[in-house]
């Protein structure tokens, strides 16, 4: 790994198309002055008085940002969404980063689901008082989800890459269903020269031919579903060994400061991460990772390539404070200059 190969992977970026499959969140951050604090006449209690909204696309969203930001030439989004505000402000952020959601489905039966964030506006910092979240807690509805894999199955054909981003917990209860990672495993199958990458909170164990990047928690419970206290890495790494047999396709195991474990049919490289300092959020971490390695996988790099250019927008993004970051090419390219003899022998 050298500058011009990472140039030259870079470049291929505006060329190619992505497909974002998955669960779509509004994030939606309320600027709290606590100044300007009232107490409730009726209640006694503290009326947080709104000074400013922060509205931008997350979970799945948060994907597409970094997709974005790192210049990939057509971004298209695929989910269901609710017909109510949230959903028009997330289509219209989505719009505003050049995301294609004409193909979302907007149903009166679903929510729109939101991350709502009070963040307090202190001399010196923001800090973030408890979250509230709007979710959908009853199963996708049949005929809805039946229209949404029609879609899927027609969009990827213009695709030169799927990302798969599941991110409820509740079985069924968000886009990605049991029956949708069924078909998604069917259509990796038939359409090898398509990239496809899940990233899934609770069932990462349960996709099959496609790429996968669990965090060592995820890759661990998918083969020892119970496994008690903190996570050794050698036992992390077995079991993103297990989860690759599985799955046919290499797994991207994410392993916190230590950096990406690219477990592949052959090795299972450590990729460090480089070097931060000073006060970091890691919000969004992951979904800048999964955008740095598909951009690179689809641009020709290996996976050890594709695994240093995820942590070197990892690294930038996480200095980007009260927001879900992302990185652009120049940011990357700088973060290699500052770390290239890190890497200089990898890959």
């Amino acid at each position: 790994m050298n500058t011009e190969r990472l140039q030259t992977l870079l470049s291929c970026f505006p060329h190619h198309r992505i497909l974002v499959f998955g669960d779509f969140f509004l994030d939606q951050y309320l600027e709290i002055d606590p100044k300007l604090n009232e107490v409730s006449i009726e209640t006694g209690k503290i009326a947080y008085q709104i000074v400013g909204k922060r509205l931008q696309p997350g979970a799945a969203g948060t994907v597409c940002n970094n997709l974005t930001a790192l210049g990939i030439g057509g971004i298209t989004a695929l989910s269901v969404i609710g017909d109510d505000g949230e959903g028009y402000e997330l289509r219209k952020a989505l719009a505003a980063r050049r995301v294609a959601g004409g193909q979302m489905i907007v149903s009166p039966q679903r929510f729109t689901p939101t991350y709502t964030k009070p963040m307090v506006q202190l001399p010196d910092r923001e800090e973030e008082l408890e979250r509230q979240d709007i979710k959908n807690r009853r199963p996708l509805p049949e005929a809805v989800e039946t229209e949404l894999l029609q879609r899927l199955e027609t969009m990827i054909a213009a695709a030169d890459a799927v990302i798969i981003a599941d991110q409820v917990q509740e079985r069924n209860c968000g886009v990605v269903t049991d029956r949708a990672r069924a078909r998604i495993a069917e259509l990796a199958q038939e359409n090898p020269k398509i990239l496809f990458f899940a990233d899934s909170r609770e069932r990462i164990g349960e996709f099959k031919n496609v790429y996968t990047k669990p965090n060592r928690s995820e890759a661990t419970r998918s083969v020892q579903q119970y496994y008690p206290g903190e996570i050794p890495t050698y036992l992390a790494v077995s079991c993103a060994q297990t989860l690759r047999q599985r799955t046919g396709k290499s797994v991207f195991l994410t392993l916190d400061q230590e950096g990406i474990c690219p477990v592949t049919e052959h090795e299972t490289p450590i990729i460090p991460c480089p070097p931060v300092t000073g006060l970091i959020d890691i919000v969004g971490a992951g979904d800048s990772v999964t955008a740095g390695i598909v951009s690179s996988l689809a641009s020709g790099a290996c996976e050890a390539e594709a695994a240093i250019i995820g942590n070197l927008v990892a690294s930038i993004t996480i200095r980007q404070l009260g927001t879900t970051g992302a990185a652009t090419p120049q940011q990357v390219l700088e973060a290699w200059n500052a770390n290239e003899a890190l890497y200089r022998e990898i890959a």
